[in-house]
């Protein structure tokens, strides 16, 4: 492991291998760090996809509030209130989005918002499958053209809530990437931020000829901005509307 010492702010990183049970990898933040290179994944199409529910512990909170379901049965098919700007049920919108810069310099976001989906054949070599509004099992999808890896020079995979409801906490969330080739790679959004609007999910870029995933997991109270501000972008950001669906 002398190889990637002081890498990443002066940190070892740790690379595991797949699990011979699921054939998954997962980032952790004692693990947070694994190299599509090393594992054979490192060309062609990277899916990311971005899946969510609500958490199951709210529902298992509701049984045991006002002495359980013994008592209250129908409390289970209540739906849940959330204290934010006012009292409402939680409905919760989470995109999946990614800022890139390209070794030409170009940079740019591929996101929902705006309308920029981004292209897979040519730059910047990401392209987002669409956008789900309800939290359906397919998720968000985000794919990255590998074959283009030496002309990506890094690249920031975010999710944020686009409907301002804070209420990352009260979701389950997780981002999978699916290689060409060898384990999927799995991270979950698994830190309570009640207040949190963004979270930073994991960086990639070519580390010494290595194509590196790094798991990220830092939320902000602000949109994309403020984490563009972070990892130091630079790009001009605006207010952004959907259509309604």
């Amino acid at each position: 492991m002398a190889f990637w010492d002081n890498l990443w702010r002066g940190k070892a990183a740790q690379f595991d291998s797949g699990s011979a049970s699921t054939n998954s990898i997962e980032l952790t933040k004692r693990n947070p760090a694994v190299s599509l290179t090393k594992q054979g994944a490192a060309t062609g199409n990277l899916r990311v996809n971005l899946s969510w529910r609500m958490r199951t512990s709210d529902i298992e909170g509701r049984s045991r509030q006002g002495g359980g379901l013994l008592r209250h049965p129908f409390k289970l098919f209540k739906p849940d209130v959330v204290q934010a700007h006012t009292l409402g049920v939680v409905n919760v919108d989470l995109d999946i989005g990614c800022m890139y810069e390209l070794a030409d310099g170009t940079k740019g976001v591929v996101q929902p918002l705006g309308g920029f989906f981004g292209s897979l054949n040519e730059p910047p070599y990401i392209k987002l499958s669409g956008d789900d509004r309800f939290g359906a099992p397919s998720g968000e999808t985000i794919f990255i053209n590998l074959d283009h890896r030496e002309e990506i020079k890094r690249l920031l995979v975010f999710v944020y809530i686009y409907d301002r409801t804070p209420a990352f906490d009260r979701t389950h969330a997780n981002v999978t990437l699916y290689p060409s080739n060898g384990p999927r790679v799995e991270i979950e959004l698994d830190e309570r931020a009640p207040q949190a609007r963004s979270c930073a999910v994991f960086s990639m870029e070519t580390v010494k000829g290595d194509l590196v995933v790094r798991r990220e997991v830092k939320f902000v109270y602000g949109f994309q901005a403020e984490l563009d501000r972070l990892y130091g972008w630079g790009l001009q950001w605006g207010r952004g509307y959907k259509t309604k669906t």
